[in-house]
C-alpha cells in the first residue's frame, strides 16, 4: 500500500478539556481550599486574645472607669456624685496644675531633643560591622534595660549635694563648685532632665542605627567624591534618609517626656518648692494623698488628651510631607 492510500490515523479517544487559568473548579479540591481560605481571619485573633484579654482586663476598662470618675465626685463606700464638669474646671483653674503642665512641657521637650541628639551621635559613632562595636553597643543599651528606681537611686547617689559627691568631686577638679542638683530649685529640673536624657538616649539610638542601615551607601560615596566633608555627608544625606525615623522617636520620646513620674517621684517627689512638679506627680498627690480621684482623674484625661492630639498632629504633618 503507499503512502497516498494509508489509512488515516484513528482520532484520540476525547478526555475533558484542559481547564483555563482563573476557572473555578467546583470539586472537592476548590471546597476545600475556600474552606481554608475562609477559616484563616481567625487564626491570628486566636494568638492575640491572651493578651487583648489582659489589655482589657487591666488598661482599657480602667481607662473607661477614670473617664467616668473624672466627671464625678468620687466618695468611697459612700457613693459617688455627678458634678458633671466641674472636676475639668478645678484642674484648669488651679494655678498648681498649669505650673505643673509647664513643668511638664518644658521637661519633655529637652529630654525629648536631648535624647534624640545623643542617640544620633552615638549611632553615628558605633555604626559599623566591627565585633567590639557590637560589644560596645550592647553596653551602652544597658541604661534602658536597668529598672528605672534603679536608675534613679544611682543618680541620687551621684547628684549628692555636699562637696565630696561624686558629680561635685568632678566638678571641682575642673575649678567649679558644687552644686545643690537635685536639692537646688534652680538646677533641679536640668537634673531631672540630664538623667532622662542619659536613659532615653541609648533606646534612640538603637533605633536610629537601625534607620542609618536604610541609607544608600552611594549616596555617602557620591558626596565624598564631590568633596563633602563628614558632617556635610552627615547633614545632607544621613539626616534627610532619617527624616522618617525621626518623627517615629519624636512622637516615642515626646510621650515618654509628657507622662514622666518615676523619676521625678523618686528623685524629688516634685520638690524643692515644686520646682519639678510634673503633671503625673500630681495627679498622684490629688487622688492617692488628697483623696481627691475624680480631680486626678479629670488630670489623667487631660493629659491624656494632649498627648492623643500630640500623636495625631505629627502623624499629620507626616501625611502631608510625604505628599
Amino acid at each position: 500500500m503507499s503512502l497516498d492510500q494509508a489509512e488515516p490515523a484513528a482520532p484520540a479517544a476525547a478526555g475533558p478539556s484542559p481547564r483555563k487559568p482563573g476557572r473555578r473548579d467546583g470539586g472537592a479540591t476548590g471546597l476545600l481550599g475556600r474552606g481554608r481560605r475562609s477559616g484563616r481571619w481567625w487564626t491570628p485573633w486566636l494568638f492575640l486574645a491572651p493578651a487583648l484579654l489582659l489589655f482589657l482586663y487591666f488598661k482599657f476598662i480602667p481607662m473607661a472607669n477614670a473617664l467616668t470618675m473624672s466627671f464625678q465626685e468620687v466618695q468611697p463606700y459612700l457613693g459617688n456624685k455627678w458634678v458633671g464638669t466641674d472636676n475639668y474646671a478645678t484642674v484648669l483653674q488651679s494655678h498648681g496644675f498649669r505650673t505643673a503642665a509647664w513643668h511638664t512641657v518644658v521637661l519633655a521637650a529637652g529630654q525629648t531633643a536631648g535624647s534624640m541628639a545623643l542617640g544620633l551621635a552615638l549611632a553615628l559613632l558605633m555604626e559599623g560591622q566591627s565585633r567590639r562595636l557590637k560589644v560596645v553597643r550592647s553596653a551602652a543599651f544597658l541604661p534602658v534595660v536597668v529598672p528605672l528606681a534603679v536608675v534613679a537611686e544611682l543618680w541620687r547617689i551621684m547628684y549628692h549635694p555636699t562637696g565630696d559627691g561624686m558629680l561635685n568631686s568632678l566638678l571641682a577638679m575642673v575649678g567649679m563648685g558644687p552644686s545643690g542638683f537635685i536639692n537646688d530649685p534652680d538646677t533641679s529640673m536640668a537634673s531631672i532632665m540630664l538623667t532622662g536624657v542619659w536613659r532615653g538616649a541609648p533606646y534612640d539610638m538603637m533605633i536610629i542605627f537601625a534607620g542609618l542601615t536604610s541609607v544608600d551607601r552611594g549616596l555617602y560615596e557620591a558626596a565624598k567624591v564631590d568633596g563633602a566633608s563628614r558632617w556635610q555627608r552627615v547633614w545632607h544625606v544621613a539626616v534627610p534618609g532619617l527624616r522618617s525615623v525621626f518623627s517615629i522617636l519624636f512622637i516615642l520620646a515626646a510621650i515618654r517626656g509628657l507622662r514622666v513620674f518615676t523619676e521625678v517621684f523618686l528623685l524629688t517627689n516634685g520638690g524643692p518648692d515644686g520646682s519639678t512638679e510634673v503633671v503625673m506627680t500630681l495627679i498622684y498627690k490629688l487622688g492617692l494623698e488628697q483623696n481627691r480621684l475624680g480631680v486626678g482623674a479629670a488630670g489623667a484625661v487631660l493629659l491624656f488628651a494632649a498627648t492623643l492630639v500630640l500623636t495625631v498632629v505629627v502623624q499629620l504633618l507626616r501625611r502631608r510631607e510625604s505628599k
